[in-house]
C-alpha cells in the first residue's frame, strides 16, 4: 500500500443558496474571524480543492479543513 492517499471523501456539493450565504459570510465586515475561515474553508472544498492545500492556502491545520 505504498500509493495510499488515504481515505477517500464524497464531493462537497452546495447549492446556490448555500454558496452565495457563504460568500456573504467571507464578505461581511462584522463576523466572527472563525466564522469566516469556516466559510472559507468550505467554499474551497466545494470547489474541488484538496484539503491538503486548502491548509497551506489559509495557513490552518489539515486537521481543520477536515473537521
Amino acid at each position: 500500500m505504498a500509493n495510499a492517499t488515504g481515505r477517500p471523501t464524497a464531493p462537497l456539493v452546495l447549492g446556490r443558496e448555500e454558496r452565495e450565504y457563504l460568500e456573504r459570510q467571507v464578505r461581511r465586515q462584522r463576523v466572527a474571524r472563525s466564522m469566516s475561515e469556516r466559510c472559507r474553508i468550505i467554499l474551497r472544498c466545494a470547489d474541488g480543492i484538496p484539503s491538503k492545500a486548502v491548509a497551506a492556502q489559509l495557513g490552518v491545520h489539515e486537521h481543520t479543513v477536515g473537521k
